[in-house]
């Protein structure tokens, strides 16, 4: 498959005519990896329809993809790239959400080889913390080995843990951080995130109490402006109006006070951690 440009991409995610290439099984709901082919042009994406959706009790509203495209919506108002481009459409199984795949170092759809040395998020044995890592908590393996999990301490993961402090996201992962083979850091599974209550669960507690400099503030700055100027009317078919007003309300708050807040409330850590 030849390169795509951005808006090629777009225009064959939107557009292209979607086949579905196999069920993705480690997802709690229905996700496909699928190739949307346009005028002989192929590109990977994953779809995840609505029909899939599992109800959750603790967000009744919406749709999982509608908060997908939502969590979308907040990372392009913020210009970090952080979040694949992401629709919603129809696909083999009715509509829903479609989102550009990331190509990995070393998975089946990439040239490239892994980096030596842990991932971005990763466990290490308790008492080896690598150079330019951040341990966030000690546990056990499943040999009953202690391990200590750690994070990059990493400018691209950074932005991603403020964004996830932006959409009070209830399940960061460790295998939601996607090291890209273009060299983004990439997250992904945002179907539960934007409630109006804080729901905050994440491994990257890394830079818990630490100021947020003046780079990051513009962004943010850039997110209020964009939720004044429009992007709040855009939100509103797939999120509640207090859900709104929260994320209004914790931009806010961020610039404000500008400080990474603490894991404060009970489980801050989503489980399994991976």
């Amino acid at each position: 498959m030849s390169r795509m440009t951005p808006p090629d991409a777009e225009r064959i995610l939107q557009r292209g005519e979607l086949t579905a290439l196999g069920r993705i099984r480690s997802a709690s709901n229905a996700t496909f990896l699928c190739e949307a082919e346009l005028d002989g042009a192929l590109l990977h994406c994953v779809y995840k329809p609505i029909s899939g959706e599992a109800p959750l009790w603790d967000f009744p509203d919406g749709t999982l993809a509608g908060r997908e495209l939502a969590a979308y919506l907040v990372s392009a108002a913020l210009g970090w790239n952080l979040v694949p481009h992401t629709i919603i459409r129809d696909g083999p199984a009715g509509p829903g959400m479609v989102q550009r795949w990331v190509d990995q170092p070393g998975d089946a759809l990439s040239e490239t080889e892994p980096p030596p040395g842990p991932d971005l998020v990763d466990l290490v044995p308790a008492g080896r913390v690598p150079a330019g890592y951040l341990p966030i908590l000690r546990a056990y393996d499943h040999k009953g080995d202690e391990v200590v999990l750690v994070h990059a301490d990493d400018a691209r993961l950074h932005r991603l843990a403020v964004f996830d402090v932006l959409i009070n996201n209830a399940d960061r992962k460790g295998g939601h951080v996607l090291a890209g083979a273009d060299g983004q850091v990439y997250g992904v599974d945002h179907g539960v995130s934007l409630h109006a209550d804080d729901k905050l669960r994440t491994v990257l507690w890394g830079w818990a109490g630490k100021p947020i400099d003046d780079d990051v503030l513009g962004a943010v700055a850039a997110l209020r402006d964009a939720l004044r100027d429009g992007l709040a009317a855009t939100l509103a078919p797939h999120l509640t109006r207090p859900e709104i007003a929260a994320l209004q309300a914790r931009v806010v708050e961020l610039l404000d006070n500008p400080i990474m807040p603490t894991p404060d409330r009970h489980r801050p850590i989503p489980w399994p951690a991976f």
